[in-house]
């Protein structure tokens, strides 16, 4: 039975910091709170999963989304690596938005602005049919609010035939480097050119489908993605609007 959670205080909240998470190397660049962590997961749609499997490592993008402290992402029912997971495995999920190419006064200098997270936890198959049916319809509805009510339903091989992961962040942390360009202070005297190259991922045109039924438009409800718009802002409203009052099964 779906029952409604209650939202916690996202500014106060804080993933444990362990050996596993803690951001070693500029610290000062390490957080570890639910909201921004949470805010980056948001704001994107592709992760790469890690998992160690029978010795060999794997790393696989995959599209992604999260509700509450849980994470999901599906994948094909034949694929070996979701095989493996049915007793659980541990792994590492990550997303990074790339915001700059950063050019100083010596090579050393030189670096990127970005955001990013790694979250850790143990991966496993959702075999619950009700949650799985939940999490088949926020497949898309993640992405695209509300638009699962308005598609053919999924047969039942198309069902069988996906596999849904979900994992529980245990530990997380977010890592932002937003400094722009950084030199030696004697270097600031040096005539060499040094720039902020700023980098974002804008929407394109539209191109719809060229075996569209005569008279069908597109859905008002896609209007934030529309040409010119930064994605990671739509993909940050669309999660907001889609998880904004449903419940989940818990």
């Amino acid at each position: 039975m779906a029952e409604s959670r209650q939202p916690q205080d996202e500014s106060t909240e804080q993933y444990p910091v362990s050996d596993r998470n803690r951001v070693r190397r500029r610290h000062d660049r390490g957080h570890y709170d639910h909201a921004t962590v949470h805010q980056l997961l948001d704001a994107a749609a592709l992760a790469h999963v890690a998992y160690v499997i029978d010795g060999q490592p794997f790393c696989a993008p995959t599209l992604f989304w999260r509700e509450e402290s849980r994470l999901y992402w599906h994948g094909s029912s034949a694929s070996r690596m979701l095989r493996n997971l049915s007793d659980g495995e541990r792994a590492c999920l990550t997303v990074t938005h790339f915001d700059s190419l950063v050019l100083a006064r010596s090579g050393y200098n030189h670096s990127a602005d970005y955001r990013s997270v790694m979250a850790f936890g143990c991966a496993r198959l959702l075999e619950d049919s009700e949650q799985k049916a939940h999490a088949l319809a926020m497949m898309v509805d993640r992405f695209f609010p509300g638009r699962t009510a308005s598609l053919r339903p999924a047969s039942a091989q198309e069902i069988k035939a996906t596999a849904v992961v979900w994992m529980e962040i245990e530990e997380a942390s977010a890592k932002i480097r937003a400094r722009g360009v950084v030199d030696d202070d004697e270097d600031y005297a040096l005539p060499i050119y040094a720039e902020r190259i700023p980098v974002r991922t804008v929407i394109g045109a539209p191109a719809p489908c060229a075996r569209l039924r005569p008279g069908v438009a597109r859905p008002e409800s896609l209007s934030r993605y529309a040409a010119g718009e930064l994605l990671e802002a739509a993909l940050s409203d669309a999660w907001a609007q889609t998880f904004a009052e449903r419940s989940i099964p818990s």
